[in-house]
């Protein structure tokens, strides 16, 4: 049986690729559990530095697969999906979404769920659940407006525009908007850039980003100074 979430490790790279590509990669219950897996393994691999997420084919991922909500059948636990996408998110190492083509609706949360997004020109981004009568419960409504701002995300969530990449690079839903035909290069890429800083560093900001987040700037401050962890075990050797 063919995987529905690949890994490929190179080097202190992990590559998770979404792996259905004759369903644009659309989401279902399968493929959430193949991507847990993987990222409770990812968890505690000190072998790994920095994780890319991407998608196999034409695209990133099309969404949610509508047809298996509406055929319903073995359902998960309510939030498990969304449990899933805060353990990605908490991974102490970079982790980067790499889009290409379509990333709508449920795609655009397993892709804000990433530290940022690395976006081919020809990146799509659309938020769709209006379109169809559904509300999130993957972290749109929380993840959105943090990355773009409240009235941005607003827009997008009502509209259910869709966002090509110049945009998503304007309205900082995108942090780098890259040629589509030096995608796996600019991967590769910034992977590189990333893996030569100090894991220990990228661990302690990331956990002093998320456990900071919503604070006033004071308790923030305190907050800083005070859970600061100090130098690294590589700290003498840099």
């Amino acid at each position: 049986m063919t995987a529905l979430v690949l890994r490929e490790d190179r080097d202190g790279l992990a590559i998770l690729t979404l792996n259905r590509p004759d369903k644009l990669n659309a989401l279902n219950l399968a493929m959430f559990r193949e991507l847990r897996a993987h990222i409770e393994a990812l968890a505690t691999d000190d072998a790994i530095g920095c994780v890319v997420l991407r998608g196999a084919g034409r695209c990133f991922c099309a969404g949610n697969d509508l047809g298996g909500i509406a055929a319903g059948g073995d359902a998960p636990p309510p939030g498990w999906q969304s449990e899933t996408l805060r353990m990605l998110e908490a991974l102490p190492k970079p982790v980067v979404a790499a889009v290409h083509g379509h990333c709508y609706t449920g795609a655009l949360e397993v892709a804000l769920a990433a530290d940022f997004i690395l976006a081919a020109d020809d990146a799509k981004f659309g938020d769709t659940h209006a379109k169809w009568s559904l509300t999130p419960v993957w972290g749109m409504s929380q993840r959105l407006p943090r990355r773009v701002g409240a009235a941005t995300a607003k827009r997008m969530m009502f509209t259910a525009d869709t966002i090509l990449a110049d945009e998503a690079l304007r309205i900082g839903l995108a942090e780098f908007v890259v040629p589509a035909a030096d995608f796996d290069a600019e991967i590769e890429a910034l992977a590189r850039r990333l893996l030569a800083g100090s894991t220990f560093t990228q661990a302690a900001a990331k956990r002093l980003l998320d456990a900071t987040d919503g604070m006033g700037l004071d308790e923030g401050l305190r907050h800083e100074w005070s859970k600061s962890e100090g130098r690294g075990p590589d700290s003498a050797e840099r």
